[in-house]
């Protein structure tokens, strides 16, 4: 599977049945390679039009199963929800 596979998956949480998103980055290791976080857009500001305040970050150890079309994470929603940097 290639990074690009993970964008075209959405998310969805186990503990509220409820769609994150979709992947729109990824956080990895450099020295080892292997992936630390799914990052999702959160939701925007004014209908998207003037971007987005924050993103959930999803540590990979989260991730439950990688499905053809969603990824299932079991994760406590207010924890993965953090500030964007940009």
């Amino acid at each position: 599977m290639r990074v690009y596979d993970l964008r075209q998956k959405e998310v969805i949480n186990e503990k509220d049945c409820k769609i994150i998103g979709c992947v729109v980055d990824i956080e990895f290791d450099a020295v080892s390679g292997c992936i630390i976080a799914l990052i999702i857009p959160g939701p925007g500001k004014l209908c998207g039009i003037l971007g987005r305040e924050m993103e959930y970050v999803i540590p990979f150890g989260c991730v439950r199963k990688i499905g053809d079309d969603i990824i299932l994470v079991n994760v406590k929603i207010e924890d993965v929800y953090v500030k964007c940097k940009y």
